[in-house]
């Protein structure tokens, strides 16, 4: 999801400009692991700590997990499991444990002028980390080398961050767009631009609104010829149009899904805000709907939700929160302090009444055995940011009619699958790299504690949150 923001002042851009080449040198480095760890050791005991494991099973209280060499070595009822003599322990009473959350739909970038995108390579690995997160999919690439380096980098450990599924510049058609994206004009071009960027380094690729079938058609084709997965925000081409073509995934859940436009022309977005105007005339049993999942279903597409974004779009939802925007620099805070509170003052628009159908639909997919993942997509206007979107992401599907247990699968587990990493990250258990997220409070009887996350594990080292936080008060938009 990429939305032009109101056009910031020329002053402001200039600011931005010089500063983001002041701050160069600082990208990946800036920052020594060291300030930001609240506890490394080669073995370690967690113990009695509420767990949410991923699975999607019950949750369970009074457990004790066993850390060694940044590897879960077993988990267990605190008092039954036998801890290791002179192994060091931290009872973490009164707290929950999640996995390590896999997103599959974020960026290195932020919002910063009409149309342009400013790259944040210093501040928003940390920040991800900061919000849960030890692996994320970039969905879509503005700066596309940095991207791929900045995954090196950390892969390396010459910089801290989630593990960075980079997909490959956006794939978008001749329409243009924004001027960081590719103008693609035919389907040999984009075929090239997928042969080209995988033997640079991208892991999958991300189709974008204004593609035409033969385009999207070369895009998977080649795709999948080098072993890699095409995702997809549609727009010109439709969503059974795609699935036929044999996309694998699928963004921002049903609010892209232009088939329900009666005038809809092959090839070509609909104008407007006619596609959302017609999905919200659906009802929440729709059978176009329905037909449409069980199409995903039976073909086995995955579908990401990003919930959160679309919020900020809707009237009556909250504001983001006061730690987010305070990590913003005063003139991006102030631009989306006014695009919010325009909407604030609207008693009901389109996007609050298609919310709540989309949740809907999201659940049913869910329900009917599609592999539905999350991502926060820190776009639109503003204020869906690193640190504090990915939770803000958990809680709304918890809105959505989701369990706990089944929230944290979807945001760990169902990632991890579809990367086919499953066996090694996406759920707490046996052999599985040591990628946790502790929580003040019971997840399972206080809602409010997803706002309390203190501190995330990405192989047996604990970054402390709100170190990582104060460090990037006032600097998003710079670095």
């Amino acid at each position: 999801m990429i939305a032009i923001v109101s056009i910031l002042r020329p002053r402001l851009l200039q600011r931005l400009v010089c500063l983001s080449l002041l701050t160069a040198p600082l990208v990946g480095i800036a920052a020594k692991k060291e300030e930001f760890i609240t506890f490394q050791f080669p073995a370690v005991a967690l113990t009695h700590v509420e767990l949410i494991d991923g699975s999607g099973n019950a949750v369970q209280a009074d457990m004790t997990i066993l850390i060694r060499n940044g590897r879960i070595e077993a988990v267990g009822k605190t008092g039954e499991l036998a801890v290791p003599p002179d192994t060091p322990i931290k009872d973490l009473s009164g707290h929950s444990l999640t996995p390590g959350l896999v997103l599959m739909h974020e960026h290195i970038f932020y919002p910063t002028a009409n149309g342009a995108y400013g790259a944040m390579f210093d501040s928003f690995p940390k920040l991800y980390l900061a919000g849960g997160a030890t692996t994320i999919r970039t969905a879509g690439s503005i700066s596309p080398y940095a991207d791929i380096n900045l995954k090196q980098d950390i892969a390396s450990g010459e910089a801290i961050g989630p593990d960075i599924e980079v997909s490959a510049p956006f794939l978008n058609g001749n329409t243009p767009f924004v001027m960081q994206m590719s103008r693609l004009a035919t389907p040999e071009q984009a075929r090239e631009m997928v042969a080209y960027w995988s033997a640079a380094g991208a892991d999958s690729f991300k189709a974008y609104m204004h593609l035409t079938r033969p385009q999207l058609r070369a895009i998977v084709e080649e795709a999948h010829k080098h072993g890699k997965k095409v995702t997809g925000h549609l727009c010109a081409v439709g969503y059974h149009e795609a699935i036929d073509l044999g996309i694998d995934n699928i963004e921002h859940g049903f609010f892209a899904m232009t088939d329900v436009a009666p005038d809809k022309v092959s090839d070509q977005c609909p104008s407007g805000d006619g596609t959302l105007r017609m999905l919200n005339t659906q009802s929440l049993d729709s059978s176009q709907i329905g037909a449409t999942i069980l199409k995903l279903v039976r073909r086995k597409v995955a579908l990401t939700s990003t919930l959160g974004v679309f919020e900020s779009f809707a009237s009556g939802r909250p504001q983001a929160p006061k730690g987010a925007l305070d990590l913003l620099i005063p003139e991006l805070r102030q631009q989306y302090l006014i695009r919010w509170n325009a909407l604030a003052n609207q008693p009901d628009n389109l996007w609050s009444q298609l919310l709540p159908k989309g949740m809907a639909w999201e659940k049913r997919f869910h329900d009917a055995g599609g592999l539905l993942m999350a991502g926060s997509d820190p776009t639109g206007y503003g204020g869906v940011i690193p640190g504090y979107s990915s939770l803000r992401q958990l809680e709304l599907l918890q809105e959505a009619g989701f369990s706990l247990p089944q929230v944290v699968r979807i945001a760990s587990l169902n990632g991890a699958t579809y990367l086919g990493r499953a066996d090694e990250i996406g759920s707490i258990a046996p052999g599985k790299r040591a990628d946790m997220v502790l929580f003040k409070g019971s997840l399972s009887k206080d809602p409010k504690a997803l706002q309390q996350l203190v501190w995330t594990m990405k192989a047996g080292v604990a970054y402390d949150r709100a170190k990582i936080l104060a460090a990037y008060q006032g600097k998003i938009g710079l670095q």
